[in-house]
């Protein structure tokens, strides 16, 4: 189905990823009434009445949800809130999909694995999260391939970065003009992912005649959030020396964070569909096309 000519509803619209999904429709012709993208104050995914009234009034043929509880901290305490978005939302969406046959691709996360492992995750492997926000995007997993197994796809991601909102690059752009040095952990390792280039991978799946299922879609290649620091520090022009490495035990944050969170993405190419850019292509091209975006204001 060629994207132009379908019907486009995109959840969490305002957000990184829907921000740069909406972009990437518009290039590819989706405008007008053919695209209805809702941010988070628009449509409250866990209203049943508010899904129902989105699904009946405009009748999508593809959905993406990019609406997400992402606060991986906060989400420890407030693990209710956080099931709410990340599994009741998610549930709503597939259940309207499933009835009116809908194409929905809901958005997921590598936190659904523990983050032990010493090989890609594969998408069949067994997941076992180890925080609330883990917990609660498996949730929503679930309850997609339970709810629409002929009409959902699940797509987990990774280190995503991009123009909109806060995120690690934005962060390390900041502390290289506040700090002579900076000290990030070199002991967690995964693979930088762009929303940009995820926007056009969920494009590209929504369109394709890719089966339904669990895909994994992130940026090539790997490195530990020390390597993304230092190459942040490159685009900037800045000394990368001045990114000194450090462990995880030296941060203790409320959430345990995976230690290895590389995905494979084996069944998005035997799908035929285009691998992401290699990690570090991808953040030279996001400064190329938008630096302002990352640099920090005041």
């Amino acid at each position: 189905m060629r994207p132009s000519a379908a019907r486009w509803l995109v959840t969490g619209a305002r957000g990184q990823l829907g921000t740069d999904l909406c972009a990437v429709l518009a290039g590819a012709g989706v405008e007008g009434d053919q695209l209805l993208a809702l941010g988070s104050d628009q449509l409250d995914v866990t209203s049943s009445a508010a899904v129902q009234a989105v699904f009946s009034g405009f009748q999508p043929q593809l959905v993406v949800n990019a609406a997400a509880y992402t606060a991986v901290d906060q989400a420890e305490t407030d693990e209710d809130k956080a099931f709410a978005v990340n599994a009741a939302g998610p549930a709503l969406l597939a259940a309207a999909a499933a009835r009116t046959g809908a194409r929905l691709l809901q958005v997921s996360t590598d936190y659904v694995f523990a983050g032990d492992a010493d090989r890609p995750y594969a998408e069949q492997d067994e997941p076992d999260p180890r925080s609330a926000y883990g917990r609660t995007k498996l949730a929503g997993e679930l309850a997609v391939r339970e709810l629409a197994p002929e009409h959902g796809y699940v797509v987990r991601t990774a280190w995503v970065y991009g123009a909109t909102g806060s995120n690690f690059v934005k962060t390390m752009a900041r502390l290289e003009r506040d700090r002579d040095t900076v000290e990030v952990v070199d002991d967690q390792r995964g693979s930088p992912t762009w929303s940009a280039d995820l926007a056009r991978g969920l494009v590209e799946l929504a369109g394709s005649a890719a089966a339904p299922g669990t895909y994994h879609c992130t940026g090539s290649g790997e490195t530990s959030w020390f390597g993304l620091a230092r190459a942040v520090f490159e685009e900037l022009g800045a000394d990368p020396e001045r990114v000194r490495p450090t462990s995880t035990d030296r941060f203790p944050r409320p959430a345990p964070r995976p230690a290895y969170s590389v995905l494979s993405d084996r069944a998005w190419r035997a799908a035929g569909l285009s691998p992401l850019p290699h990690w570090r292509q991808a953040l030279r091209q996001a400064f190329a096309d938008d630096r302002a975006a990352y640099l920090p204001t005041g």
